[in-house]
């Protein structure tokens, strides 16, 4: 069994799912994060309505507000609309909507302008709080997606550095008290920690998604490999039942036969070709049955060349002429010089297998075997004077183990040869046709198409895959 491994790091699959369920992830955080900023809105306009200015206050915190209903609207539209859609669609709607942290990092930023240096040491103590709070819940909430995340930071502690700064610079001519500048120091340093642990949690995000994903391809990789040992199981299966089926009817035959030669000698001359009959067909069957064990196992081996179909015919007509003038039918070849690219053996097996069933449902009149031109190409075609096969049955036919019912002939037949054939047919990529009439005879046209070597594997892997059972998870994938 061809050992399977899950695909290698940094695939497009794995960066194209990683992402998607970073989005996911940061999405789903985000309703929470966006409660929390619709709690402290009016906690930080609360602190601050003794301090700060009504009117500038006021204005933030509607701004504010607006922006947080923003969010909302963007999350409720994604979870209604974008969830369930796929990965590259997920992505695409979060980057158009990217801007707003940035905006909404701005604006928490610009909050500084309302209480530093301008309100009560003890309210500017709590807003810093809140500020220092927001900023945090950013990290944690948007770590999943760096951009953003950094963004947001650079937007919040950007807009309250130059808050300080106009403060200290422009409005206080760098007169103010020293704990200013420290207070300075520690924004600086506060934001260059928080863009560290968030570029280090976002890792730690990508590394966690990129091991579930790798996993989630090894679990389905040994899932593969473990479906596979079960359907050599049911191939084996298969085998084991076809020769059960048909192989007991001869098998006692030839005990009853020897028994029957046990008792009484004497007939040995009228025994001993029924016995051999016998024999012959047991091996046909073992025949049959190897060739659908191929089949079915994919270990039939292809060897696409040139086929002379002249030649073909010939060695088809020293093999079968015999057969079928002891039966006192004629057999008559009729063939036109050209070649055809398939596997030589393969099509042997075909046009044999379809000379040897009009020999065998034919009782009067005789075979024809002829190659033709067909379409700026060659056809084989086996006429016979049999039974022929009602349209009823003439689906069917190619069904394994199926007997067309009331046929002269069919007792001793295993309902493998026309199975067989249309399967390699199939393979080849040479088109089989069959027109019949109930009492007067049937056709099978084979039309010798040129076989591409890389699509008859493919086909081979795909008639295996057909002959095994459909899983559920399968059909439901489907």
């Amino acid at each position: 069994m061809k050992q399977e491994t899950p695909p290698a790091a940094g695939t497009p699959a794995e960066a194209e799912w990683v992402e998607a369920e970073l989005v996911r992830g940061m999405l789903r955080t985000q309703r929470a994060t966006q409660w929390a900023s619709l709690v402290l809105i009016p906690v930080l306009v609360a602190v601050l309505w003794a301090d700060a200015r009504h009117g500038p206050l006021i204005a933030w915190g509607v701004l504010a507000l607006a922006v947080a209903g923003a969010r909302f609207g963007m999350l409720r539209h994604y979870v209604r609309a974008v969830r369930t859609r796929p990965a590259v669609e997920q992505v695409t709607y979060f980057r158009r909507w990217r801007l707003i942290w940035p905006l909404s990092g701005l604006v928490w930023g610009v909050a500084t302008a309302l209480y530093f240096d301008r309100a009560s040491l003890a309210d500017q103590y709590i807003c810093w709080l809140i500020l220092a709070g927001v900023a945090m819940f950013s990290v944690n909430s948007l770590s999943m997606q760096l951009r953003s995340m950094r963004g947001y930071l650079t937007a919040l502690a950007a807009t309250a550095l130059a808050v300080v700064l106009w403060r200290l610079g422009v409005e206080r001519q760098l007169q103010g008290p020293s704990y200013h500048w420290w207070l300075l120091v520690l924004l600086l340093l506060f934001w260059q920690v928080l863009h560290v642990a968030g570029q280090r949690l976002h890792q730690t995000h990508r590394r966690n998604f990129e091991l579930q994903f790798r996993n989630n391809q090894l679990i389905e990789s040994l899932t593969r490999q473990t479906q596979a040992a079960l359907d050599a199981v049911e191939i084996k299966n298969r085998f084991l039942a076809s020769a059960a089926h048909d192989i007991r009817q001869p098998v006692h035959a030839l005990g009853f036969y020897a028994d029957w030669l046990g008792s009484e000698p004497e007939l040995v001359h009228e025994l001993a070709p029924k016995i051999v009959e016998s024999t012959k067909a047991v091996n046909r069957l073992f025949d049959s049955l190897f060739d659908l064990a191929r089949l079915d196992s994919g270990k039939i081996k292809l060897t696409i060349e040139p086929v002379d179909v002249p030649r073909l015919l010939h060695e088809l007509e020293l093999q079968y002429r015999p057969l079928c003038e002891a039966k006192g039918l004629a057999f008559r070849v009729r063939t036109l010089p050209g070649t055809v690219l398939s596997d030589p053996i393969l099509l042997q097996r075909i046009v044999g297998n379809l000379i040897s069933n009009a020999i065998k449902y034919t009782q009067k009149g005789g075979v024809l075997v002829a190659a033709r031109r067909h379409a700026g190409g060659l056809a084989i075609e086996i006429w016979d004077t049999g039974v022929g096969i009602a349209p009823v049955h003439q689906r069917e036919v190619f069904r394994e183990f199926y007997k067309v019912p009331s046929h002269a002939g069919t007792e001793d037949g295993f309902g493998l040869g026309l199975y067989i054939v249309g399967r390699l047919t199939q393979i080849l990529g040479h088109p089989l046709s069959l027109a019949s009439r109930p009492g007067q005879g049937t056709m099978f046209r084979l039309v010798l198409r040129p076989t591409d070597p890389r699509a008859a594997t493919e086909r081979a892997v795909a008639s295996v895959a057909r002959m095994l059972p459909e899983r559920p998870e399968a059909a439901g994938a489907a």
